[in-house]
């Protein structure tokens, strides 16, 4: 990474660390998946089929399965910064990847009616996570 320093019409800009980008974009990512579960629960009758039963995640190892799909990101955040830069990048590859397909599929799956707001965030979501698959595979290199 080249430690210049560049300046536009006197306003300080520091290059940051691609490990720093690829954790603030988890972040972000993570943000908009709480927000659009939250606001999940606002269509008429959603909180009706979650009392009853009715709901995608009815069975225990359907909840288990979202358990990890959301888990991945969290932990995203601290490995992006914490692993070795080999690893971090073929995590943020793989993973980044895997998620803007997955989101994709998402997306094609949705009732727009109510859920407007989830092809919102589903597109939001998938560029995040493109971004995270393009930053991570064209990862600076060193000089030497």
């Amino acid at each position: 990474m080249m430690n210049t320093i560049h300046t536009t019409k006197n306003l300080l800009n520091t290059p940051i660390d691609i490990k720093i980008q690829l954790a603030f974009m988890w972040t972000s990512l993570l943000f908009c998946y709480i927000y659009c579960d939250y606001f999940n629960l606002y269509p008429p009758g959603k909180m009706e089929e979650m009392m009853t039963g009715k709901h995608m995640l009815h069975h225990p190892w359907k909840l288990f399965a979202a358990s990890v799909l959301m888990a991945v990101p969290s932990l995203m955040i601290f490995l992006s910064v914490s692993l070795a830069a080999k690893w971090s990048k073929i995590f943020n590859i793989s993973f980044g990847l895997f998620y803007a397909l997955f989101l994709g599929l998402i997306l094609f799956s949705l009732d727009l009616d109510w859920y407007k707001f989830y092809v919102f965030f589903a597109m939001v979501e998938i560029v995040l996570a493109f971004l995270i698959f393009y930053k991570a595979y064209h990862w600076p290199k060193t000089n030497k």
